[in-house]
C-alpha cells in the first residue's frame, strides 16, 4: 500500500443517482486492499487493511463480519488442505512515516467467526524490512504451486523491489535457508498465479489512496519459472518496469488494485480487486469482481454482463434463440430487379413490429428453438437484472423476456426450456449469465423445478442446430456456449 499525498444541481444529482452501479458488488462492499476471495462452508470471504473483512452468502451481496486479528495491511488468504493460511503486512508502506515492515502468517480451521473451530494461531514473522533497504515488507500475495506443492509469496511496494520468498506449506514458516529474490519494480500489491505452464505476476501500478484521483491499475508479466524473469507481451522485464495492462479505470470506478483469481468451474474464472473510488457510491473504496478472460495466453478483465435487448446466439452454429412460432412474412411490393427504375425514390422498410405478430402467438407457454436471426420480434430478448433475487460472483440474477412483453424464459422439471406467459419471479425464471475465459457466455437457471438448491450444473445447451435444452456444463463443447449481439 502506497500513501500519496462543488456544488451540483438537483437535476445532476438525480441523474447520477439513476446510473446503475456497473462494477461494484451490492450490499456494503466497502473494503481496501482486499485479499483473494476464499470460500468456506458455502460462503465467500475477503479481508482488507485493518482487522475486518467482508462476507457474502451468494458472492453478489456483501456485508461486514469477517474477522482477522493482527491489524496491518493488505492480507491474502489461501486454503491448504483443511486449513486456511492468512498472510498480512504489519506497519511498512509508509504507515507512520516509515518503511520498516513485517510480514506474518497465521492459520485457522475456518473463516466463519461463528464456528466453534474458529481460532487463529499465533502469528509468525516470515519477512521484514528495516526501512533503509530497497524493499518494503508489505502487500503479500501467495501461491501454492499446483505442479510442485511449493508455497511462494511475493511482496513489496513502490518503495523498492518486489521480492519473492518460499514458505513451508505445512507450517507457514519461511523455508530454512531461503533467500529473497527481486522479481519486479515500479508496482506493488502483487499476486502470483499459475496457468498452463506459465507463472504470472500481477502487480498494481500507479498511485493509490487519493480517492477519485487515484491512478491505480493492474499489470502483468509471465515466466516459465516462478523465480522469473517476468516478461510482458512486448518483451519488457517487470524488474525494469514492464507490465501488460489487465484492468484500468472505467464505468465510473477508478483505481483498480490488489488482484485475486478465483476458479469457479472449468472455463469459468473471476478476478477480484478493489476500486479506489466508486463514483456511484460517493467515492468509497469498494470490492470489485469481474470475469477473468484469457487471450493469447494473457489474463484480461472481462465485463460484467449488462442489461439490454439482445440476440442470444448459439456458439455451435451461430443461430439465434427464438420462440417456436409461425414465421410471419412481411408485406413488400416487389418488382423484378431489371424492371426497377434507378431514379425512383427509395423508401426505407420498417422493421417488423411486435403488434404485427403477437396475435398469432399462443397465449400460454411457448417452447423455444434455434434458427436464423432475422431481427424479428420472436428473436429479440430483453435481459433485466432482478437484484432482489440475489446473485453470484460478478452479477445479480436476470430475467429474460421477449422484447416488449412479459413472456419469460423458464426452466422445466424435465430439463427443458420454455417461455411462460408472464414473469412471476420464481427461481426457474431467473438466470445466471457468466462470461467464460474465452469470451463467450454460459446461461444457467437459478433453480430447476423438483431439484433442491441453487443450480450450478445445468446450462442452456444446443443439442443440435435447432434444439435448445438444459444439459450438464461442458466447457469443451460449443454446445454450452452463447453470445449476446446488440443489433
Amino acid at each position: 500500500m502506497k500513501l500519496r499525498n462543488l456544488m451540483i444541481g438537483a437535476s445532476v444529482i438525480a441523474a447520477l443517482m439513476s446510473v446503475q452501479n456497473a462494477e461494484a458488488q451490492s450490499g456494503k462492499p466497502y473494503i481496501h486492499d482486499p485479499s483473494t476471495l476464499a470460500e468456506c462452508d458455502g460462503k465467500y470471504y475477503t479481508f482488507g487493511t485493518g482487522r475486518g473483512g467482508l462476507i457474502s452468502e451468494d458472492g453478489w451481496s456483501w456485508h461486514d463480519g469477517g474477522v482477522r486479528p493482527g491489524g496491518g495491511a493488505a492480507p491474502d488468504v489461501i486454503k491448504i488442505g483443511d486449513r486456511y493460511l492468512v498472510i498480512y503486512g504489519a506497519t511498512g508502506g509508509g504507515l507512520g512515516g516509515g518503511h520498516n515492515g513485517r510480514i506474518l502468517t497465521m492459520w485457522n480451521k475456518t473463516l466463519d467467526p461463528q464456528s466453534p473451530d474458529f481460532e487463529y494461531t499465533e502469528a509468525i514473522e516470515v519477512a521484514a524490512s528495516d526501512g533503509m533497504e530497497d524493499n518494503d515488507a508489505i502487500d503479500p500475495g501467495i501461491l501454492l504451486d499446483p505442479t510442485t506443492g511449493r508455497l511462494w509469496v511475493s511482496y513489496g511496494t513502490y518503495f523498492g523491489f518486489i521480492r519473492l520468498i518460499e514458505l513451508d506449506p505445512k507450517t507457514g514458516k519461511r523455508v530454512e535457508g531461503n533467500v529473497e529474490k527481486d522479481i519486479a519494480i515500479d508496482c506493488e500489491a502483487t499476486d502470483l498465479i499459475y496457468r498452463d505452464g506459465w507463472y504470472y505476476l500481477l502487480g498494481t501500478h500507479g498511485t493509490c489512496c487519493d480517492g477519485v484521483n487515484s491512478t491505480y491499475n493492474i499489470v502483468v508479466g509471465r515466466s516459465r519459472s516462478v523465480e522469473g524473469p517476468y516478461i510482458d507481451n512486448v518483451g519488457r522485464d517487470m524488474l525494469k518496469g514492464g507490465g501488460k495492462m489487465v484492468l484500468a479505470a472505467g464505468d465510473r470506478v477508478v483505481g483498480p488494485g490488489h488482484f485475486g483469481r478465483t476458479i469457479l468451474d472449468e472455463g469459468v474464472e473471476v478476478m477480484s480487486c478493489h476500486y479506489e473510488a466508486d463514483f456511484n457510491q460517493g467515492g468509497r473504496s469498494v470490492l470489485g469482481i469481474r470475469p477473468l478472460l484469457w487471450k493469447n495466453g494473457w489474463p484480461v478483465a472481462g465485463d460484467r454482463f449488462k442489461e439490454g435487448t439482445y440476440e442470444i446466439e448459439s456458439e455451435r452454429r451461430g443461430y439465434a434463440l427464438e420462440l417456436a412460432v409461425d414465421f410471419v412474412r412481411m408485406p413488400q411490393e416487389r418488382k423484378a430487379w431489371f424492371r426497377l427504375d434507378p431514379n425512383e425514390p427509395v423508401v426505407p422498410i420498417e422493421n417488423q413490429k411486435l403488434d404485427d405478430v403477437i396475435g398469432t402467438w399462443p397465449k400460454d407457454n411457448i417452447s423455444v428453438r434455434i434458427g436464423d436471426y432475422m431481427f424479428r420480434p420472436h428473436q429479440r430478448w430483453t435481459i433485466t437484472a432482478v437484484p432482489e433475487a440475489g446473485g453470484y460472483l460478478s452479477n445479480p440474477y436476470f430475467k429474460i423476456t421477449i422484447e416488449g412483453t412479459d413472456r419469460a424464459l423458464a426452466a422445466t422439471a424435465d430439463l427443458e426450456v420454455t417461455t411462460v406467459a408472464a414473469f412471476t419471479g420464481s427461481d426457474e425464471q431467473l438466470w445466471r449469465i457468466e462470461q467464460l475465459t474465452d469470451g463467450t457466455f454460459r446461461i444457467l437457471p437459478k433453480a430447476i423445478p423438483g431439484r433442491e438448491g441453487v443450480n450450478t450444473k445445468y446450462v442452456l445447451y444446443s443439442i443440435g442446430d435447432s434444439t435448445p435444452t438444459l444439459a450438464e456444463w461442458d466447457f469443451n463443447t460449443d454446445n454450452s456456449k452463447w453470445n449476446f449481439r446488440n443489433h
